[in-house]
């Protein structure tokens, strides 16, 4: 079954389903955390002096992020016409053409956006993790490479947010949602069929070491602040919390529906962890912008239950 011929350009409501546009949420706290991260000094420096074009980082690593939705949805335009003809491709409402023209647009709005924002020394991290993102979408996803492809994008992203200042000093940062999106993207690969206990056993226990490893041994940014420490602890406690119960579940009985569940708590749980090395780099400001960023989610996703709206796999 091939996708249905469109008829015209797409509506706007259209290409936010295309893009996942509120999933983009789940991505702008990633450069967040590296800005914060860099702002440290590598943890005995000054901070890094900030600017309103760093800003720009931001709508860089969401506009790429979105660009990634679109290419996705064109690769899988295929076996969507069978396992989801109501997606925008195969329903008709997007073509195929477009849908490559949306990423392709996304994608180049993103470089650009990361180059205003931090000159070449962000096009150095940009356009990697553009690459990345295409790799992923149009030739890694199904094979054994896609997860560690798909975790670099997460890593690349986080040290994009970092370009303003030592990209050193947001490794740790970079490694940990590195880390917990190879995880998460295993786990996504049971959606369908199922996973095994052994899979999701081991996604759980990095996801503890996740936890602890953004709470333990604090920067020095936070080691002579209590409210930071005490926000990074939180902020740890709050991401395992997430992500945690449903992997655990995911080990006892690993159907595809728990996978499914796994997978989503997993991507909303990045939001949490971000927060937990933000606060671990001291920035309370950036925690307090990714509470807000959460809330926003939460209202999305229980406006999307409300209209009666199936959740789907972002990864």
């Amino acid at each position: 079954m091939r996708p249905r011929p469109t008829a015209g350009p797409p509506g706007l409501a259209d290409v936010a389903e295309l893009v996942r546009a509120p999933a983009a949420l789940s991505v702008v706290g990633d450069t967040l955390a590296g800005l914060a991260a860099a702002r440290t000094g590598g943890g005995a420096g000054a901070p890094t002096p900030l600017r309103a074009r760093h800003l720009l980082l931001p709508v860089a690593s969401a506009c790429l992020y979105l660009g990634g939705m679109a290419l996705n949805d064109y690769a899988d335009r295929h076996v969507d016409a069978v396992e989801r003809p109501e997606r925008p491709i195969p329903s008709g409402r997007v073509s195929p053409r477009a849908a490559l023209a949306i990423g392709g647009a996304l994608t180049a709005g993103g470089v650009a956006a990361a180059g205003l924002a931090g000159g070449r020394r962000a096009l150095g991290v940009a356009l990697p993790l553009a690459a990345c993102v295409w790799t992923y979408d149009l030739v890694a996803k199904d094979r054994p490479a896609g997860p560690f492809v798909m975790a670099a994008c997460r890593g690349l992203d986080v040290l994009l947010g970092a370009t303003p200042g030592r990209l050193r000093s947001a490794l740790p940062a970079a490694a940990g949602l590195t880390a917990h999106t190879l995880g998460v993207t295993v786990l996504s690969r049971g959606e369908v069929h199922g996973t095994t206990p052994q899979v999701a056993g081991a996604v759980a226990a990095g996801t503890v070491a996740g936890a602890v490893a953004a709470a333990a041994a604090p920067a020095a940014a936070t080691a002579r602040r209590p409210a930071a420490r005490w926000t990074t602890v939180a902020a740890a406690t709050a991401y395992a919390a997430a992500a945690l119960p449903g992997q655990v579940r995911a080990a006892a009985r690993p159907t595809a529906a728990n996978a499914r569940t796994a997978t989503r708590a997993g991507i909303q749980a990045m939001v949490p962890l971000q927060a937990a090395w933000a606060a671990r780099s001291g920035s309370l400001g950036t925690v307090a912008l990714l509470a807000g960023v959460a809330a926003v989610g939460q209202g999305l996703r229980l406006l999307g239950r409300a209209r009666g709206r199936a959740g789907v796999s972002i990864t």
